[in-house]
């Protein structure tokens, strides 16, 4: 019997899984020593029977190993490449690459870009030279954050002055002050924490002193004790905070209006009581500047009134108050309690909102726009969070 001598010395027979990218799948034998590209021009003929798609487009199409994710080359055998029986190859087209583009291309493209490109410092020269030259006040624009809230609290004055007189007849309203009266007696913000001043107290610090630093520092126990070491050469450190006076003379000061107020009433028809109540809140809820701020910048040699006035302008921000101390002083401290023009546009699109209409009628809307501008100065009472 004759036998070829290829199939003599021919090698191991492989039974290859073959799937192609349109999900036809079958069985390719091929010997180890069969080269990639020969068993890829096979597995073209087998799927492309019966297409107009050429078989011999072999290099338009790769193997894929599918275990080991290795894309198979054309010039090595089956062996070499490491593939088993039973192994699992892909059959994919290769992506056609994008072809280069044409030199009209390339100029239209480069036109565009330069039709969309910003102008330059020249272009712009150029084409308004024949402009009436216009000198604007760029500082005059700008706004910051101090000038809104200084408008913001015009507004509010405004506000509350027409929710005022909106509520000098109600009862409700009457009954409601009383109650924020109430809770102003027992503001918190004068007080100091007892449970903290006992801590340093037991520490050996005086009473007086240890007062001192825990209102200098927001009642804050291992700072206050850091200040009471820091300071406690100083020479001013059983000194009054700035704003702050001994209980008589404070005794004093609060005895003088109420016997001007006594004697006045005598001769005066009697006040509102809504108006009276609600001047006692506007009093106890007057502007506190920080003492830690205001200490720090009477350090730098201003005087204590302007510093108050400073810390006010800038809402007791430190950074800020000095900036005004040192820049041109605007807005002025008197300004901040002054309304907007009630015959402005402003005012007058405010009021014709009916739900500003309604919202002025309710005494709670007054205590509220109370709160903001207290929040706006850093002030706040919880008694009237509620």
């Amino acid at each position: 019997m004759f036998v070829q001598e290829e199939k003599i010395f021919a090698g191991k027979v492989l039974r290859l899984h073959i799937c192609a990218a349109d999900g036809a799948e079958w069985l390719e034998e091929a010997t180890e020593d069969t080269s990639v590209e020969k068993l890829k021009e096979r597995c073209l003929k087998h799927c492309a029977h019966g297409s107009l798609e050429d078989p011999k487009s072999v290099t338009h199409h790769k193997l894929i190993h599918a275990a080991s994710e290795r894309v198979l080359s054309d010039t090595r055998t089956i062996l070499e490449e490491n593939v088993q029986d039973k192994d699992v190859l892909l059959l994919i087209k290769k992506r056609a690459p994008e072809p280069l583009p044409k030199m009209a291309d390339v100029s239209a493209e480069e036109k565009k870009k330069q039709e969309q490109k910003a102008p330059d410092r020249d272009a712009i020269h150029r084409a308004t030279a024949n402009l009436p030259a216009c000198s604007t006040d760029r500082a005059a624009v700008q706004t910051t954050m101090r000038d809104f809230q200084t408008e913001l609290r015009k507004i509010l004055v405004s506000l509350i002055e027409v929710a005022q007189k909106l509520l000098a007849l109600n009862p409700d309203a009457v009954e409601l002050f009383k109650k924020a009266n109430a809770m102003l007696d027992e503001d918190e913000d004068e007080r100091v924490d007892e449970a903290a001043l006992r801590q340093l107290t037991e520490m050996g610090f005086p009473e007086s002193r240890a007062a001192k630093a825990l209102r200098l520092n927001h009642m804050s126990v291992p700072q206050a004790m850091e200040w009471l070491i820091e300071h406690a050469e100083d020479a001013a450190i059983d000194a009054p905070l700035p704003g702050q006076a001994s209980p008589a003379a404070a005794g004093a000061a609060a005895a003088t209006p109420e016997a001007a107020a006594g004697t006045s009433e005598g001769d005066q028809e009697v006040r509102d009581e809504l108006t009276d109540i609600f001047k006692k809140i506007r009093r106890k809820r007057e502007f506190r500047a920080d003492a830690r701020a205001v200490v720090s910048l009477m350090e730098m040699g201003f005087d204590e009134k302007e510093v108050v006035d400073a810390l006010r302008v800038s809402n007791n921000q430190q950074n800020a108050a000095c900036e005004w101390l040192l820049g041109d002083r605007k807005p002025s401290p008197e300004e901040l309690d002054q309304g907007i023009d009630p015959n402005s546009p402003l005012f007058q699109a405010i009021l014709d909102n009916p739900v500003v209409q309604l919202g002025l009628t309710n005494p709670k809307t007054l205590l509220v726009f109370l709160t903001v501008i207290w929040l706006i100065h850093g002030c706040w009472t919880p008694g009237l969070e509620a």
